[in-house]
């Protein structure tokens, strides 16, 4: 065989491990990751029941039953704990200490969220990252979040994919706070506005609470960031007692492993 001919074959083989290395990177180890990503969510979900503090058994009260009569429900009491949430302690430097549900992507989608955007010491590590100084679970203002579009896991490769009202669930060793999708936005890679405290609005002081999802688009470049944003809704506190832990219905069969 000529030199040319050893040299051509040599280069097919590197062009050929090239791809391979890139279908790794990009869906492959996605799609092994997964199972691993969720199993870590919800070992962290276990071990805040297990700490969770006891809730006060039901009243004995006849007077507490529950009505058919839809007349006899309560309105919701804006100042309750539902629309008043609890704020996440702060967390240390890549600690993990929250949990992403999003019941577009399916059932199966659960993953943690870490303190810190590192990209050697969080997002790839198969995680989402908090930044640092964006605001906390029940803080009023925005809780931003930032992850891979693929590769590692691929945490927000279907971020696209979000439709309006959807919901998007933050886990915490308090509880679920759940947010509605409001719209997607492309920006530059400078485009630091989107964590401000209220998007956009450096000026604006805030009054609501607002969930920001950042990742690179197009898929496979990080020629700009797509932007998610979500709204708060209400909360739902860990309760040992109820179905779920107190999980909403919707997401009860993430948290309770039955993906």
């Amino acid at each position: 065989m000529s030199v040319v001919g050893v040299i051509g074959e040599l280069l097919i083989t590197a062009g050929v491990l090239v791809l391979f290395f890139l279908a790794w990177q990009l869906w492959i180890s996605e799609f092994l990751m997964g199972g691993e990503l969720t199993a870590e969510a919800s070992q962290q979900s276990e071990e805040w029941n297990a700490s969770a503090a006891p809730t006060d058994p039901p009243s004995d009260d006849p007077t507490d039953e529950p009505s058919d009569d839809p007349s006899d429900e309560p309105e919701p009491d804006p100042d309750s704990v539902a629309f008043n949430p609890p704020v996440t302690a702060a967390p240390s430097d890549q600690e993990r200490f929250a949990a992403l549900i999003v019941p577009r992507w399916g059932t199966d989608y659960y993953r943690q969220i870490a303190e810190g955007i590192s990209t050697t010491g969080v997002l790839d590590r198969g995680l989402l990252g908090h930044y640092p100084t964006t605001q906390l679970p029940g803080q009023e203002g925005n809780f931003a979040i930032a992850a891979h579009r693929m590769g590692h896991g691929g945490l927000l490769h279907h971020i696209h994919e979000l439709q309006l009202g959807d919901h998007i669930y933050v886990e915490t060793a308090e509880g679920w706070y759940e947010y509605s999708f409001r719209n997607l936005e492309y920006v530059h890679p400078s485009g630091v506005g989107v964590i401000d405290p209220v998007p956009q609005d450096p000026a604006a002081a805030p009054s609501d609470r607002y969930i920001t999802l950042t990742s690179c688009n197009p898929m496979y470049t990080s020629n700009e960031r797509i932007i998610a944003y979500g709204i708060f809704d209400r909360f739902y506190p860990r309760d040992t007692s109820a179905p779920a832990n107190g999980a909403p219905d919707e997401i009860a069969a993430t948290v309770n492993g039955e993906a």
